[in-house]
C-alpha cells in the first residue's frame, strides 16, 4: 500500500485469509468445499480432519490438506517474546527440563487424501492410512497458556474410539511439544494417562516432536507432524526426536508408558499405529490416528 495513494487493488482480496484456499481452488478448478482453517497451531491438522470428513460424507472424492507459515514481519514475534513464549536460548527443546520456550520455523506441507481403494484404483502411492481422528476444545482453562490436561485427554480417547484403536496398540505418538514448560508436562501427562491402561510396562510408547529439528511451525505445525509419521510408516523407521537432554521434572517419567524417542530405530509391528497431536494456544486442538498401509 501507498501512502499517499491508499490501498491498492489487490488489498482487499490479498488481506483476506479466506482468499487463500479459494484461489488454489481456482487455480486447479476444484469444486469441493474449499476452506481456511484458523486454530492457531493446530490450523492444518485440523484441515485434514475436515479433509477425511468430507471423504466420509462424499462432499469430495480427492481431498488437498494443510498449512504453510511465514515469518513476513517482525511484530508478531516482538508479541510472543513479551509474552515470554519465544526461546532465550535460541533452541526448541521439547518435553526438556531447560525448556524456556518455542523458536519459530517457516515452512509448508500438504497431503492428498483419497479413499484407500480410489488410491488402489488410482494406482497412487500411499503412505499412510488415517484411521480416525478428533478435534476438541479446552474450554475453560487457567488462561491462554494453561492447556487444560482433561480437555486433552477426553481429545484422544475421542480419536481412538474413532479409529477403532486400541491405545495400548499404539507404538508411537507425535506430540505437540514445543518446548513450553507448563503445556509439554501437560500434555505428555494427558498422553500417558490415555495410553496406559492395558499397555504392558515392557512396552512403553515412543513419543517425540520434530519441532527439536525444525522449529515451531504454528499454523503448519500439524502438517509437519503428518508429514513426518506418513513416512515414518512408509520406512517402517522412527526418526530421532532431538533438543531434549532430560525429560521435564514435572512430567511424571517413572509412571508414564512413554518413552522419548532419542535414537534412530526401526518399526518392526507388522500394522504399527501412531498418534499425531497439535494444540492451537486459543484452547483447539487435534489428534490424528496414522497407521501402516495394509498389504
Amino acid at each position: 500500500m501507498d501512502a499517499d495513494e491508499g490501498p491498492g487493488r489487490y488489498a482487499a482480496t490479498g488481506g483476506a485469509t479466506s482468499l487463500a484456499a479459494n484461489r488454489l481452488s481456482y487455480a486447479l478448478d476444484l469444486r469441493g468445499p474449499s476452506v481456511a482453517v484458523d486454530t492457531a497451531c493446530s490450523s492444518s491438522l485440523v484441515a485434514v480432519h475436515l479433509g477425511c470428513q468430507a471423504l466420509r460424507t462424499g462432499d469430495c472424492d480427492v481431498a488437498l490438506a494443510g498449512g504453510v507459515n511465514l515469518v513476513l514481519r517482525p511484530e508478531p514475534s516482538e508479541a510472543l517474546e513479551r509474552l515470554g513464549m519465544l526461546s532465550e536460548s535460541g533452541r526448541c527443546r521439547p518435553f526438556d527440563n531447560a525448556a524456556d520456550g518455542f523458536v519459530r520455523g517457516e515452512g509448508a506441507g500438504l497431503v492428498v487424501l483419497k479413499r484407500l481403494s480410489d488410491a488402489r484404483a488410482d494406482g497412487d502411492p500411499a503412505y499412510a492410512l488415517v484411521r480416525g481422528s478428533a478435534v476438541g476444545s479446552d474450554g475453560r482453562s487457567n488462561g491462554v497458556l494453561a492447556p487444560n490436561g482433561k480437555a486433552q485427554a477426553m481429545l484422544l480417547r475421542n480419536a481412538y474410539a474413532r479409529a477403532r484403536v486400541d491405545p495400548a496398540a499404539v507404538s508411537y505418538v507425535e506430540a505437540h511439544g514445543v518446548g513450553a514448560p507448563l503445556g509439554d508436562a501437560v500434555e505428555a501427562n494427558a498422553l500417558g494417562s490415555v495410553l496406559a491402561p492395558g499397555r504392558p510396562l515392557h512396552a512403553p510408547c515412543a513419543f517425540g516432536s520434530v519441532k527439536g529439528n525444525i522449529g515451531h511451525l504454528e499454523s503448519a505445525a500439524g502438517i509437519a507432524g503428518v508429514v513426518k509419521v506418513a513416512l515414518a510408516l512408509r520406512e517402517r523407521r522412527l526418526p530421532p526426536s532431538i533438543g531434549t537432554d532430560r525429560l521435564h521434572r514435572a512430567i511424571a517419567a517413572d509412571s508414564l508408558p512413554l518413552e522419548l524417542q532419542r535414537e534412530p530405530s526401526e518399526w518392526d509391528a507388522d500394522a504399527p499405529v501412531a498418534g499425531v497431536s497439535a494444540f492451537g494456544f486459543g484452547g483447539t486442538g487435534a489428534h490424528a490416528v496414522l497407521q501402516a498401509v495394509p498389504a
